[in-house]
């Protein structure tokens, strides 16, 4: 456990060490809200923690034609 201080604005340090291993990086986006009776920090996902997260889910002519479809029904 770290011991970190609040500043007079409110702002908070993330350690190091917990910046490094959830991959937090100067302008990645941070959750906060309270469960429990605690404070919880949770980064959220960009789109580019998603890259390469769609391999091996078919192939891209069948997703080109899944989005066709729904074109297709929204118009």
């Amino acid at each position: 456990m770290t011991e970190v201080s609040v500043t007079r604005k409110g702002q908070i340090t993330i350690p190091i060490e917990l910046r490094k291993k959830f991959n937090i990086e100067e302008g990645s986006k941070v959750e906060v809200f309270e469960e429990g009776g605690r404070i919880v920090i949770k980064k959220l996902q960009s789109i580019f923690d998603l890259g390469g997260s769609g391999a091996g889910r078919g192939d891209v002519e069948e997703l080109k034609g899944m989005l066709d479809r729904m074109r297709e029904e929204d118009a």
